[in-house]
């Protein structure tokens, strides 16, 4: 096999499939990416057996043929190597010569023929969205899956397909984040669990243009997105995802209105008081026209007062101020409504047409005076 392409090229590709290498593994061959120039394009493939991620890069094919290499010397030899093209060349005994300008590398290589390819899926049911669009979804959502594999379904995503609504929702036990997505086309009813470590890995490869789209395909037990000459193939969590709608209410006693960016920027501040591992709660006593934040720790104590405007009763609730931060950081309106019902049940902030929702529940804690 000789290929020649730009240093530029093949670095990205290799950059975008090494996300599916796994870390460990038992099996040599997964710590390899290979390289597959048998056909009309050069393709480079990663699999872990959860996730495959297959790319095609730009380049000349001179002569056909395939080779596995080790995912982490290649990856540091491309990216080490001077800006210009680098030509690829293998023989019979798979020993790989990698050259750029002065630079020449040899490395041995394992034959492709034990590779794990992606596996192939019928590409019938899916849907389009804009790669803006599912980046966003995914930024918006993903900080709230549990990272705890006791249970499984909180590692992942639910992707509920409902006509022309597409809705992403995360838990892990403390809150749920819910985004509600407006699709061009109508499509039938379907739900899924997309494993975090699968979104992650794309949304860190998408480029998050508004203009490009993701084609995503749906099988009983995967998953398929395809954009910018990319497949990415991922396994779903099996089970019943959690009913959700079971746990959402629109009832509340208490309803506020405030600056999303002065609510975070107190709640930042209070979190200086706060040694990494402390759950110190932040207590938010709500009275009319005003909110209070206090936060009390063996550093020292803060108060702050924001302007509000209030519908209902005044309350007094205590929260993890990681998982505010977490929530309004992701929100772009400008002002927030909260609605709260009693210091023991959970607050939500959506906005009206409940394009976002943010449960989040209280936490216990003793009056600061």
């Amino acid at each position: 096999m000789k290929l020649v392409c730009t240093k530029s090229e093949l670095l990205r590709g290799v950059q975008t499939v090494a996300k599916a290498v796994p870390n460990k593994t038992t099996m040599s061959i997964l710590e390899c990416i290979l390289v597959d120039a048998r056909g009309m394009d050069i393709r480079l493939i990663a699999n872990d057996m959860e996730l495959g991620i297959e790319t095609i890069i730009d380049g000349e094919i001179v002569e056909k043929g395939m080779i596995a290499l080790d995912a982490k010397i290649f990856s540091e030899i491309v990216r080490k190597l001077p800006e210009n093209d680098i030509v690829i060349v293998t023989d019979e005994s798979l020993k790989t010569t990698i050259t750029c300008e002065k630079s020449k590398f040899n490395i041995i290589g394992k034959t492709g023929d034990d590779f794990a390819y992606l596996p192939s899926i019928e590409k019938i049911d899916s849907i389009v969205v804009s790669q803006f669009t599912l980046k966003e979804a995914v930024r918006q959502t993903i900080f709230s899956i549990s990272d705890n594999d006791n249970n499984k379904l909180m590692t992942g995503e639910l992707f509920e397909i409902n006509e022309n609504i597409l809705k992403v929702v995360s838990l892990d036990g403390h809150r749920i984040s819910i985004r509600k997505i407006y699709l061009k086309n109508y499509y039938m009813p379907k739900k899924v669990v997309v494993p975090g470590k699968t979104l992650n890995e794309i949304s860190k490869i998408l480029s998050g243009d508004t203009d490009k789209e993701v084609h995503i395909f749906f099988t009983d037990k995967h998953i398929v997105f395809e954009f910018d000459n990319t497949t990415v193939v991922s396994r779903l969590i099996e089970g019943e995802y959690f009913k959700i709608d079971q746990m959402l209410s629109s009832d509340y006693e208490t309803r506020v209105r405030i600056s999303k960016k002065e609510l975070l920027s107190s709640i930042d501040r209070a979190t200086l008081l706060v040694k990494e591992g402390d759950k110190k709660p932040v207590i938010i006593n709500i009275t009319d026209g005003v909110m209070e934040l206090k936060i009390n720790s063996t550093v020292g104590s803060m108060n702050e007062d924001i302007s509000i405007e209030k519908k209902g009763k005044d309350i007094m609730i205590g929260f993890n101020p990681k998982f505010l931060i977490d929530a309004l950081r992701v929100i772009d309106d400008e002002e927030i409504d909260i609605y709260l019902v009693n210091p023991k049940a959970p607050c939500f902030i959506r906005d009206g047409e409940e394009n976002y929702v943010y449960l989040i529940l209280p936490v216990n804690f003793t009056t600061v005076n």
